[in-house]
């Protein structure tokens, strides 16, 4: 867009939008000035708004033009040197306020996706058999690989959790307040705890059943 024009249609723009989009385009700068270089990568356009908690940001990477909301905790953990945990995020994807992601294995977040606010995905478990152990569960974790993957173009409802080892596969729409504790197909709508499949695409016919 032409410069002139750009700035004649903020002029015109009401004032409470006119803030916003120059809150966006200094977040706009932020990431490119400050996450860019403590992640492993973020590509062009990414708005990474103030997290609550960013841990070993070295293990992120973020593809282009995506959104990560304020209240965010983005978390990996290191358990072993030698296999380091590996997030990755695609491009153009939104994740939304308040979303609680964990990583110490590996979890990989395909272009164009929505993970809407308060979801949670996490690829770690906590052991509680051993009742003797003098560790808090909420700090035991396991190191076993549960890797967790959601496909490209994928939709993650209001507070659903994507528990560890799961992989939801692509254009998938999880509802609202799901708990998905196991795989989903390509082309599924799933809901309810634990989620089950309620909708799936046929592609032959071209219908949804």
């Amino acid at each position: 867009m032409n410069p002139l024009k750009a700035v004649v249609r903020l002029l015109r723009t009401p004032w409470h939008d006119r803030l916003n989009l120059l809150h966006s385009a200094y977040i706009l700068f932020k990431t490119s000035l400050y996450y860019r270089h403590i992640c492993a990568h973020v590509g062009r356009g990414c708005r990474i708004y103030k997290p609550f908690l960013l841990s070993n940001p070295r293990f992120v990477t973020v593809g282009e033009r995506t959104m990560i909301r304020a209240g965010a905790r983005i978390e990996t953990i290191v358990l072993d040197e030698m296999h380091p945990p590996e997030l990755i995020i695609g491009s153009n994807v939104n994740i939304e306020q308040n979303a609680h992601i964990i990583c110490s294995s590996r979890i990989v977040i395909g272009d164009n996706v929505t993970i809407t606010g308060n979801c949670a995905v996490v690829d770690t478990t906590h052991p509680f058999q051993d009742v003797n152990e003098t560790v808090k569960i909420g700090e035991r974790i396991d190191s076993s690989p549960t890797p967790v993957e959601i496909g490209e173009g994928t939709l993650i409802g209001f507070g659903a959790v994507i528990l560890p080892n799961v992989r939801i596969g692509k254009h998938c729409v999880v509802g609202a307040n799901c708990t998905v504790t196991r795989d989903v197909p390509d082309y599924c709508v799933v809901a309810g705890n634990p989620a089950t499949i309620v909708l799936r695409y046929d592609l032959k016919q071209k219908i949804w059943i």
